[in-house]
């Protein structure tokens, strides 16, 4: 009848109007999604894209701001990632980890985020399949959702969603790099295989290989596979290429914001119960806490986001904070890297991990030494302040604690044979310029804790073991100086021990013991240090500032 056929209408149209009701409603909470500004993207021509380290350095002014950034190359992969594993890793397979989707409460040791490692073991091709199965049961089909959609549904599902877990192969030993002559990605610069053992990057001093940093890893990711907050070891640099898949979002704090976004997270995140005394950095180093940015935003943290698509690149700079999560099966590729101007925050990381008692992956010294000797023995004219002024401060730091521990004990044995870096038993620092040795002590001992070694009965039986050439890094230190005439620029916004000024605002008129009083006299060479004196931003707003002050 009639009237029947027109209530079916009424009914229909009242379906329509719940349904779009209740989508609404679903996301009410989440509208500080669209909030966030979106991370810089960069197309560099293809003379640009010649020199990876030449063109970081040109953008980094501006995109160390955010944090992160992206980097569209001119050139693609001529060979489909699945063709290159099918070739070069024939019988690849991989073990994922399972997380929890939900924000852990972090009041209890026992409430914690928990990443557990699967039972199952995948193929490439396996982990596909279950990935797009995965997301066509939830949404009908496997293919590219919309990115500000699938944001709100991760948000919403970790948040106010129904518990579940996602499989994402993280740390996987390898490479989708092609090894073929052929490939045009492949055979430039840019290849995740090769970028971090160039000249320009500082870790190519490393001797072995140190999967992860200095050797590239894969991550395989399914739809909401995640990458909890975190920041590089050693406040390094990172690159991430996507190799194909679905795209990721990243979201990231600026390395000028770190120490805020770390008090934002003990407030906030975290209960007084399970922090420790050093604060909320030992738990973000487990790479298990995820929260909403929205934290950040009503914290007044800076935080930026940006899509990731297949063939583009993401860099992250010194000490930035960042975290993400995948739209579907993807995979990625990532290495870390040194660029000169992040020395200042490696001597940061090694003073913190100092502090922490935390075994450093790298050894920033021996790192830094060689680059400053390599630097002042080099023909061509490099004007890097970031060197000169953080090896001039590490060795007059040096110099001064050399001069406490000679009048200690008047009788010290001194050994001019050391070579290779040694880790402190005390402190887990990395020993490269010289290190102390006695019997009241099983390991050796940086020379750092005259405080422990003036309780020590030793006496005759202490050695003192230095580099042979320490004479001649006094000697370059001092030239370095004469050059970058170290400055105070005010003082430290934060005085926690946790977070250690860098070698710029800890160097004063202290110790002229074998390296020059600091000089007036400016170069070309200064003209950084010159802008950051006279920079009257905050360090969260300037590059310059970052680089230095934080």
């Amino acid at each position: 009848m009639r009237p029947h056929k027109q209530s079916s209408k009424a009914s229909n149209k009242s379906k329509t109007y719940f349904k779009s009701f209740t989508t609404a409603d679903k996301y009410h909470h989440l509208e500080w999604t669209n909030q966030i500004t979106e991370s810089p993207v960069y197309h560099p021509s293809v003379e640009d894209f010649k020199d990876p380290f030449q063109y970081l350095q040109k953008i980094a002014p501006q995109a160390s701001k955010y944090g992160v950034c992206k980097i569209v190359p001119p050139i693609t992969s001529t060979t489909p990632t699945g063709v290159i594993m099918m070739k070069e890793k024939p019988g690849f397979r991989f073990t994922p980890k399972v997380q929890p989707l939900g924000v852990a409460k972090w009041t209890t040791n026992n409430d914690n985020n928990t990443f557990f490692i699967s039972t199952k073991s995948y193929s490439l091709r396996d982990f596909e399949v279950m990935a797009n199965r995965a997301i066509a049961n939830k949404y009908c089909l496997s293919g590219c959702l919309p990115s500000a959609y699938l944001e709100k549904e991760f948000w919403h599902a970790m948040t106010r969603g129904n518990k579940g877990t996602v499989e994402y192969g993280v740390n996987v030993d390898g490479s989708a790099f092609s090894s073929s002559s052929n490939d045009h990605l492949a055979n430039t610069k840019w290849n995740l295989k090769k970028l971090p053992r160039l000249p320009k990057s500082a870790l190519h001093w490393i001797k072995n290989s140190v999967p992860g940093l200095t050797d590239p890893m894969l991550y395989i990711g399914m739809l909401f596979s995640m990458f909890a907050w975190h920041v590089e070891d050693h406040y390094l640099y990172s690159i991430n290429y996507h190799h194909c898949g679905a795209p990721k979002t990243w979201y990231g704090v600026p390395g000028s914001a770190a120490h805020e976004f770390e008090e934002a997270i003990q407030h906030h995140v975290y209960s007084k119960q399970i922090l420790s005394k050093n604060g909320a950095f030992e738990l973000l180093a487990e790479k298990t806490t995820m929260f909403p940015p929205n934290i950040l935003l009503q914290n007044h943290v800076p935080v930026y986001k940006l899509v990731q698509l297949p063939g583009e690149f993401v860099v992250t700079f010194p000490r930035a904070y960042h975290a993400g999560f995948s739209h579907g099966f993807n995979c990625g590729e990532a290495v870390n890297f040194a660029a000169n101007d992040w020395f200042p925050f490696g001597e940061a990381a090694n003073e913190r991990y100092t502090l922490l008692k935390k075994q450093p992956v790298i050894p920033y010294e021996e790192i830094l030494c060689k680059e400053a000797m390599h630097l002042f023995l080099s023909s061509k004219k490099d004007d890097n302040c970031f060197v000169k002024v953080s090896f001039a401060s590490m060795i007059r730091k040096y110099d001064n604690a050399l001069t406490r521990l000679k009048s200690l004990n008047k009788s010290i044995r001194i050994f001019s044979n050391l070579k290779e870096t040694v880790s402190c038993g005390l402190c887990k620092r990395d020993c490269y310029v010289a290190h102390v040795n006695c019997k009241c002590h099983f390991h050796n001992i940086c020379v750092f804790h005259d405080k422990e070694l003036s309780k020590c009965s030793c006496g005759s039986n202490r050695f003192l073991f230095v580099r042979p050439d320490l004479l001649k890094m006094k000697e370059v230190a001092k030239k370095f100086e004469e050059q970058q005439p170290i400055k105070k620029f005010g003082k430290q916004k934060n005085n926690s021990k946790a977070d250690v000024a860098t070698s710029v605002n800890r160097t004063g008129t202290r110790g002229k013991l074998g390296i020059s009083s600091m000089s007036n006299k400016r170069t070309r060479s200064s003209c950084r240090l010159k802008e950051i004196k006279k920079c009257k931003k905050r360090a969260s707003q300037c590059h310059l500032c970052a680089k230095i002050v934080h």
